[in-house]
């Protein structure tokens, strides 16, 4: 099925063909002619499916056919700030040939960017990509003009209500008038994003497209080391073929850190993103990465989701991530656009269990590679003898460690 068959406005067309797409993909299939529709949205599918495009095009058309306005038509809440700017970069090439005015309000910046952003609120926006905390900011203050919103779009749900946006988003909505097409849009449907659904949508429209699971172009393999063999490890894999552009990911911020410089002090073209840096040194180190002129990057989750580079060749997981969804959307950053990639992921001992319960998940056995014999001898990847010997462990153990 092409764009074109939805019957989009021919402005919102030629945007598209700018854009360079054609086909749309399952989740769009579905989701776009509903959405025109005016019909709510439940929606779940993988990453890199085309979601963004499935709610934003539909969108466009249908504030562009309602006639010229002077408030806020649709507001999309999102996680991160990154994604925030990613929708809207992509709204920009969608809608270039109509007359659709977009605003993207986040954390990060300085005052003068807080009165940019009051003074478009205040004016009105077609559509408006916010995180949570920042809009609430522009809430308290009464200023923005969402009386008259018709479209909610909630992307990344589960995302949002790990991070614990919960009563952020309820406050949000809470300004916004009851009569409106809602958009819920998640990775994974577990019971609190099932209970979202019953509070804000009605009576929506459930689509579904497939398990998640990593794309069948990655080529997947792990390494069982000790976390002293990690390091010299990815030093080994970076310098064994050229790979173009590399995304490392880790667990925990201080991990990335330590890693970006050792791997600096060893002359890698290397940078890295988290929430401690400032916003436009995050978003300056990822248009680096993002136009090549940065070849590897280490990163936290914030990049795992809703971030769309095509040219990614290697994953490297430096840890295992705390679960199957996240493997996916970690290694769902490669092998794009019909592009093939690699994704390695290093477990020490700890983390067998872990690994062995994302296997399950996507439904296959990952194997596992060997590594240089100059790095010495590494474990048994052996994670049920491990998780028998964990039964003997002392509960009382796990709590005193904790309090430390």
């Amino acid at each position: 099925m092409t764009f074109r068959d939805f019957g989009f406005d021919n402005r919102l067309v030629e945007g598209i063909d700018a854009t360079g797409y054609d086909t749309a993909t399952p989740i769009q299939e579905q989701v776009i002619p509903l959405i025109l529709k005016g019909k709510d949205i439940i929606a779940s599918a993988q990453t890199g499916t085309g979601k963004t495009a499935a709610f934003l095009l539909p969108l466009i058309n249908k504030i562009i056919s309602g006639g010229d306005s002077d408030h806020i038509n649709a507001l999309i809440i999102v996680p991160t700030r990154e994604l925030a700017i990613q929708i809207a970069e992509n709204l920009e090439g969608l809608s270039y040939f109509t007359p659709i005015s977009s605003l993207a309000v986040y954390g990060g910046g300085d005052g003068a960017s807080f009165v940019q952003e009051k003074q478009a609120l205040s004016k009105g926006a077609d559509i408006v990509i916010c995180t949570p905390g920042r809009m609430i900011g522009h809430l308290n203050n009464g200023y923005a003009k969402f009386k008259n919103l018709e479209y909610l779009v909630l992307d990344e749900a589960d995302r949002m209500l790990d991070m614990g946006f919960n009563d952020d988003i309820m406050k949000i909505i809470s300004f916004l008038p009851q009569k409106r097409q809602n958009l819920l849009f998640s990775a994974t449907m577990p019971f609190k994003i099932r209970d979202l659904a019953k509070r804000i949508l009605h009576e929506p429209v459930e689509i579904n497209i497939a398990l998640s699971k990593p794309p069948e172009k990655v080529k997947q393999e792990a390494f069982v080391v000790y976390d002293t063999q990690k390091l010299p490890l990815i030093k080994y894999l970076l310098k064994a073929q050229d790979y173009k552009s590399v995304l490392i990911f880790c667990s925990k911020k201080h991990t990335v850190k330590e890693l970006t410089r050792d791997l600096k002090k060893s002359g890698f073209s290397i940078d890295e993103i988290h929430s401690d840096l400032e916003q436009d040194i995050r978003e300056r180190v990822l248009s680096s990465f993002t136009n090549a002129r940065l070849k590897i990057l280490v990163a936290t989750d914030i990049l795992s989701r809703g971030i769309h580079i095509d040219n990614i060749d290697l994953v490297i997981n430096y840890d295992v991530p705390n679960d199957g969804e996240d493997y996916v959307h970690r290694v769902g950053r490669t092998a794009r656009a019909e592009a093939e990639g690699k994704a390695f992921t290093l477990i020490n001992e700890r983390e067998q269990r872990k690994f062995a319960a994302i296997e399950s998940l996507i439904g296959r056995t990952i194997d596992k590679g060997t590594i240089p014999g100059q790095l010495g001898s590494t474990p048994v990847y052996s994670p049920v003898a491990k998780q028998e010997r964990n039964k003997n462990f002392r509960p009382f153990k796990a709590a005193r460690n904790k309090s430390n």
